[in-house]
């Protein structure tokens, strides 16, 4: 029989419907009195995405899996947005980053981006859908020229047609 562990013999019991009260990292979350319960939560769900290892249950067979294996990811609170930020590495030696988890519905000034800015480290922002979906944004502090295509690309059609026009 498999567990939650993943590994054969070993069963431990399913988490408890309410699990996210009684998490740890949930617990500090509120312990930073940022008052919005639903960016909390989105904090939350962010966090698992990054760090934690998330268990899929089916009938026959639990799967385990971690989406993006973050190093050190904190949260911190934001005095001046009243949010909890997210802070944490990609990989091991990486710049760190901050993650700002907001729901959907909820709006974003350019002062609040500012903020999140000014705190000197690359950003990522995160929307968090009522289905727990999640999407992240890179943002930056001005424009960015974005990367040149990658690939076998020619832009043969254009080339063609000038051609043409310059022997007429």
């Amino acid at each position: 029989m498999l567990g939650t562990s993943g590994r054969p013999g070993v069963t431990e019991k399913p988490p408890p419907p309410n699990w996210i009260l009684v998490h740890p990292t949930y617990q500090q979350m509120k312990t930073l009195e940022v008052g919005d319960s639903a960016q909390v939560h989105a904090a939350f769900l962010v966090y698992m995405d990054l760090a934690e290892e998330h268990y899929i249950l089916t009938v026959t067979l639990i799967l385990s899996f971690a989406v993006r294996r973050w190093k050190e990811v904190s949260c911190v609170k934001s005095p001046e947005l009243q949010v909890v930020l997210l802070e944490g590495r990609e990989k091991e030696g990486a710049p760190v980053h901050t993650v700002l988890p907001l729901p959907v519905d909820q709006s974003l000034s350019h002062k609040s981006i500012r903020h999140v800015l000014d705190r000197g480290f690359p950003v990522l922002l995160c929307a968090v859908a009522s289905d727990s979906t999640l999407v992240y944004q890179r943002m930056t502090d001005g424009l960015v020229t974005p990367d040149p295509p990658v690939g076998p690309f020619q832009d043969v059609g254009r080339r063609q047609h000038r051609k043409r026009r310059q022997q007429h």
